[in-house]
């Protein structure tokens, strides 16, 4: 009797076997790149056989597509929940700030230049960074209107001080692949400013509001 045992490959279903491939798709984007995102790599990341993959993904450009999705709209819903019941508009806002300025947001920065710059020659990744420029807009402005509406912000056209905010933000990312050590203060703070300025805030307000301790 041989004494190696097999090991037994367990059928998952459909759904759960697409999810996790999406996962694991999404993990090696934001770590390696996008251009990573192949079906033979994402096969060996989850030891099956690239077969496997393309019966879930045959075009691998549709994986790499679902793989910005999935870790876009994941950054999107640590950094902005939609469900925002346990705190002010305010807090929220300087929560996102705060989350967005540190190292750990650099991986979604960087996959963000990427993904802008492959999806001029990719159709469906160009769809994709599309829909989650919208979402991102959508969810801000959504803050902005809710603390407009409780008195906490004051501005006439919440999509639009939404956009430069995310227009800030975006020109600040930009240069996650860079060394920012001696940026100035100024610089730094700069989407937080444009934020307190369009909304009508006292300066440090979006700074003194609170300090996240969880990106749940």
């Amino acid at each position: 009797m041989s004494s190696s045992v097999q090991r037994k490959r367990i059928r998952k279903d459909p759904a759960a076997r697409r999810a996790e491939i999406v996962e694991a798709a999404a993990t090696v984007a934001l770590t390696e790149g996008l251009e990573c995102v192949t079906l033979r790599r994402i096969a060996e990341e989850l030891d099956v056989r690239p077969g496997l993959i393309s019966h879930y993904f045959p075009s691998a450009e549709d994986l790499v597509a679902e793989a910005f999705s999935k870790a876009a709209t994941g950054e999107l819903d640590a950094l902005l929940p939609a469900d925002r019941s346990e705190g002010t508009p305010t807090f929220y806002l300087a929560r996102y700030f705060a989350l967005s300025a540190g190292e750990a947001y650099d991986d979604i920065s960087r996959l963000w230049i990427n993904a802008r710059h492959l999806s001029r020659y990719r159709p469906v990744l160009r769809d994709r960074v599309a829909e989650q420029e919208l979402a991102s807009d959508e969810r801000l402005e959504g803050l902005i209107r809710d603390g407009v509406e409780q008195g906490e912000f004051r501005t006439d056209d919440p999509r639009t001080a939404a956009i430069q905010i995310l227009v800030v933000l975006d020109g600040l990312g930009a240069h996650a692949n860079t060394d920012r050590s001696n940026r100035p203060e100024a610089v730094t703070r700069m989407a937080v400013t444009t934020a307190e300025r369009e909304l009508g805030l006292p300066s440090g307000s979006l700074t003194d509001a609170g300090t996240p301790t969880t990106t749940n």
